[in-house]
């Protein structure tokens, strides 16, 4: 992906090249960027993107419901063909619905044709936001859904997908919030100080199995070097850190046992708000532990 525009440069370029500039922000419709052109200019990048979808909310019904039904399926024929757009492609990518199970591949079609024989339109989620299990809870639980109220949730999702798109192509003053940031802190309560150089590691749960993300140790406050996660929206899902705290132990002399007691802690948590802030601190002793969640 190229560097991204500045919303200056964007308010002062002629109106060709500021429509080229965001056409594809907008599933198959380039309309919705030349339209946004003649409203010019925006104070925030907030606003160029609440313009824009405002600009599509008021097309008329038909022009509007198609654009909806343009929107390819998730992990449909299109995906495994490679027919998406850039960002369609990479943003399925992101949730690992390119790397599919057969079995996987099957469930999401079913899904799909279940859910377009009941709306009309495919199913529309901002999939930088879950995880592939939420997903499918998304899946069974919008199917639900009566009409009226399934089409304006897969509008709130278009209005997801397209802001996360916008704060991508163009920077500027008043960036929309659209990551969230998940840290963590070790504090050895035994010996009453930051417990350094403990080993973490974050997993993803999918289908019921954990998933590796990354792994890293502590510095000398406890805390590791950068956040756990940061720059994205938080997939929405059940996570797990492990903390080698065993280790820890042991290399400060401190019995815990022969095995000690804590080799491992595992502390399993679940992420609802993508954009949030999940601060998860372990505070242990040899024999301890608990969490909560901070800020």
């Amino acid at each position: 992906m190229s560097s991204p525009l500045t919303l200056d440069a964007l308010n002062r370029m002629p109106a060709t090249d500021f429509s080229r500039a965001l056409a594809e922000t907008f599933e198959y419709a380039p309309w919705v960027a030349e339209a946004a052109a003649a409203a010019r200019p925006f104070a925030t990048v907030t606003a160029l993107h609440e313009a824009m979808f405002s600009l599509l909310r008021a097309s008329p019904p038909d022009r509007l419901r198609a654009m909806v039904a343009g929107h390819p399926d998730l992990a449909g024929k299109a995906a495994r063909a490679g027919d998406l757009t850039a960002d369609s492609r990479r943003e399925q990518a992101s949730a690992g619905l390119d790397a599919l199970s057969e079995a996987e591949y099957a469930r999401f079609h079913a899904l799909n044709d279940a859910y377009r024989a009941r709306f009309g339109f495919p199913f529309i989620v901002c999939v930088r936001r879950h995880g592939r299990d939420s997903i499918l809870t998304q899946f069974e639980r919008r199917l639900r859904n009566d009409a009226a109220a399934e089409y304006a949730t897969a509008l709130r999702e278009i209005f997801l997908i397209t802001r996360l798109r916008v704060a991508a192509l163009v920077e500027g003053p008043g960036m929309p919030q659209v990551h969230g940031r998940l840290s963590t802190h070790v504090l050895d309560t035994h010996l009453g100080r930051p417990a350094a150089g403990v080993a973490v590691e974050l997993f993803q749960i999918a289908g019921g199995h954990p998933h590796r993300v990354l792994a890293t140790r502590t510095n000398d406050d406890g805390r590791t070097d950068r956040p756990l996660l940061s720059g994205q929206p938080l997939p929405i899902g059940v996570w797990e850190l492990r903390f080698a705290v065993g280790d820890h132990y042991r290399g400060r002399g401190v019995a815990g046992g022969d095995p000690p007691f804590l080799e491992i802690v595992p502390i399993r948590f679940s992420i609802a708000e993508p954009e949030g802030h999940y601060h998860v601190p372990l505070l242990c002793t040899p024999w301890s532990y608990s969490t909560y969640r901070g800020s």
